[in-house]
């Protein structure tokens, strides 16, 4: 039996794939947030376009779900250029590589997503295709073997990824710009909730729109999921209207709850209150008090609740703060369970 999909999972499903490519912005009017980054990007791609040069290689890094994938599509367009996305995972080979390269036009975005995994031999030869615009190929083996050189067209690389800090210190010297995703105000959510209403057809008042991007975790990825269930919801129970009152029910139905925790969130949370008494707790302990993968943990679940303050980490281990106490009606002063057992023994 298949699983049910989990609203909040920032990572898109087969089946939204086809909804979710007609709600991406096509332009730098149309992408709605993170104001410096549109300004700096808007006067970049000006000045490239005027001189008839090519754009500096862009690395875009934050948590998922914030717009990298989109801001790449972006760029392309208002480059006037055609985009070639794949991920990092992917190019396996230099060979891999050298395929893509050398087909790609003057002046076109090459797309890599998940860019701190690339393998390192490929990260090594995509060095000098950075820098000179050439791919340095070994033909042959053994005492036959030969280095060439093979020209490439200057093209413009944007790298997206979640953990910057695993890309090498040689590698992020070579993109010319570097821009950081930061988590979305309630004010922008709505305007991307109303956007997207709009291009789905649903009927999205302002309450509507201001409740589901309270509990959107700060991530348009996520807004716009809620926004599709919350739509079924209101097509078989509220004759397609979406209110406060009904948005309310629709994401209580979903197990989203007013700080737009799901069930991982609070497990989390639970587990270093009540098993860890509070903290400090390692990440290893933590994956295996909620059988989660460490990555998840820290790449999806982590950022929001230590942006807004629940979460802590520090160099013995996550601690819960006293806004998280609060939020399950604790008290931080309270013994957890799991003290109360320790001192017993």
């Amino acid at each position: 039996m298949a699983r049910a999909p989990n609203p909040l999972l920032p990572e898109p499903l087969e089946d939204d794939l086809a909804v979710e490519a007609p709600l991406r912005p096509r332009t730098l009017d149309e992408y709605v947030g993170q104001e410096s980054i549109r300004e700096n990007l808007r006067v970049q791609i000006a000045a490239a376009r005027a001189r008839g040069d090519v754009l500096d290689h862009v690395l875009l890094y934050g948590p998922p779900g914030l717009g990298k994938t989109s801001l790449a599509h972006v760029i392309a367009h208002e480059l006037e250029v055609g985009i070639r996305a794949t991920a990092g995972p992917v190019l396996e080979r230099p060979g891999d590589l050298a395929a893509i390269l050398s087909n790609l036009e003057r002046g076109q975005v090459f797309f890599i997503d998940e860019i701190h995994r690339l393998n390192h031999v490929v990260e090594e030869i995509l060095y000098p295709a950075m820098e000179d615009f050439q791919l340095d190929l070994v033909v042959g083996q053994g005492p036959t073997a030969r280095s060439i050189k093979l020209p490439l067209r200057p093209f413009c690389l944007v790298g997206a990824t979640t953990r910057a800090g695993l890309l090498t210190s040689a590698f992020r010297d070579r993109f010319g710009a570097t821009f950081r995703l930061d988590f979305y105000g309630t004010d922008d959510l709505q305007k991307i909730l109303r956007r997207s209403a709009a291009i789905l057809g649903a009927a999205l008042d302002a309450d509507g729109a201001a409740e589901i991007a309270g509990r959107a975790r700060g991530t348009p990825r996520i807004a716009n999921r809620l926004l599709r269930r919350v739509r079924d919801f209101a097509e078989v129970r509220a004759q397609g209207k979406i209110d406060r009152a009904v948005a309310r029910d629709g994401l209580r139905l979903l197990d989203v709850d007013e700080a737009g925790f799901d069930k991982m969130d609070r497990a989390l949370l639970l587990a270093i209150i009540d098993r860890f008494a509070g903290g400090p707790v390692g990440i290893e302990s933590l994956a295996a008090a909620v059988a989660e993968e460490r990555d998840t943990i820290e790449d999806v679940y982590e950022p929001f609740l230590i942006q807004e303050g629940y979460l802590v980490r520090t160099p013995k281990g996550r601690v819960a703060t006293a806004l998280a106490y609060a939020h399950f009606g604790r008290r931080a002063d309270a013994p957890a369970p799991a003290a109360a057992q320790q001192k017993l023994f």
